[in-house]
């Protein structure tokens, strides 16, 4: 955490991958954090993307923890959509198309080409 201004690096946030979450899993990933946690995260995004309806989630959960809700759920839930391999598949001849082949009057896509 940033001594000075007090808001914690990406890495130190309770969310892994807190940037790339949906907006509308939000509620339900922060309902298994507690006060200091949730706090983290809002300081981090009123320090970073400051996005209105995240910031008023994660303040409406805060208010409702000061006001004696307790943490639900897991502290850390899963993120299938982010936690998936993001690489491309390989292709090989056995997995790619047919070849294609321009028309016989020239490629379409090539101006320099007649049509």
């Amino acid at each position: 955490m940033d001594p000075v201004t007090q808001v914690p690096s990406h890495d130190e946030l309770p969310l892994p991958d807190y940037d790339h979450l949906p907006a509308a899993t939000l509620p339900s990933r922060i309902s298994g954090l507690n006060e200091a946690d949730l706090e983290q995260v809002l300081a981090y995004e009123r320090a970073h993307a400051n996005r209105l309806p995240i910031v008023q989630i994660l303040e409406q959960r805060l208010t409702a923890l000061q006001n004696g809700a307790e943490p639900s759920g897991t502290a850390l839930p899963s993120t299938p959509e982010v936690t998936q391999s993001q690489q491309a598949p390989t292709v090989t001849p056995a997995t790619s198309g047919p070849p294609i082949n321009p028309p016989s009057q020239g490629d379409p896509t090539n101006p320099a080409q007649p049509r």
